[in-house]
């Protein structure tokens, strides 16, 4: 009989106690946009994909949850498609997300998509038309514009961008959903 109720126990309890909340801001990095440091990088136990990595919302109505599950509630509802967001863990079909203000949460793996957005950050910035300060101005674009990331180089500080039908260059600085240092083709 107590063999019986351990078991229970077990089968009730150990999933919850897998699924403890973290802090919902995590410490913060030097610049908001470095993963954490390590001697050989982290693969997600599903996908063998490196974590933390940027993905972005495939819609416009995205549910966060408090664990990876329909059972979970509902914490966030992201409305906002191409917002650019770190995978940080993963779990069966459910990935933990890290927004640009270091919310984290829950979503399910298919609201998710690989195609690498930016948001851009801090004042407004201007695109380049090539990789130099100095080069002519293709657009002004506001704090929290949302564009595509076409290409970064590993050692350069600059990406080749697109926002709405506008091609140019941004330091990598002037956005969040790019690493200091990541190839992105």
């Amino acid at each position: 009989m107590h063999l019986i109720a351990l078991v229970l126990a077990l089968l009730f309890c150990g999933p919850a106690a897998a699924q403890t909340r973290e802090p919902q801001h995590p410490p913060a990095a030097s610049d908001g946009n470095a993963p954490a440091a390590a001697a050989e990088p982290v693969r997600g136990p599903v996908t063998g994909l490196p974590l933390p990595r940027f993905a972005s919302l495939r819609s416009d109505e995205i549910n966060l949850r408090a664990g990876p599950g329909t059972r979970f509630p509902v914490e966030w509802t992201y409305r906002r498609a191409g917002l650019p967001v770190e995978i940080v863990r993963e779990f069966d079909t459910w990935r933990r997300i890290r927004d640009v203000d270091g919310v984290e949460g829950w979503v399910q793996q298919a609201r998710l998509t690989g195609r690498r957005t930016f948001l851009v950050r801090g004042g407004t910035r201007t695109l380049r038309a090539a990789p130099d300060a100095g080069a002519a101005p293709v657009a002004r674009l506001a704090p929290g514009v949302i564009g595509t990331i076409r290409r970064c180089e590993r050692a350069s500080a600059w990406c080749e961008v697109s926002v709405e039908g506008r091609r140019g260059f941004l330091p990598r600085e002037a956005m969040w959903g790019v690493y200091p240092g990541e190839e992105v083709r």
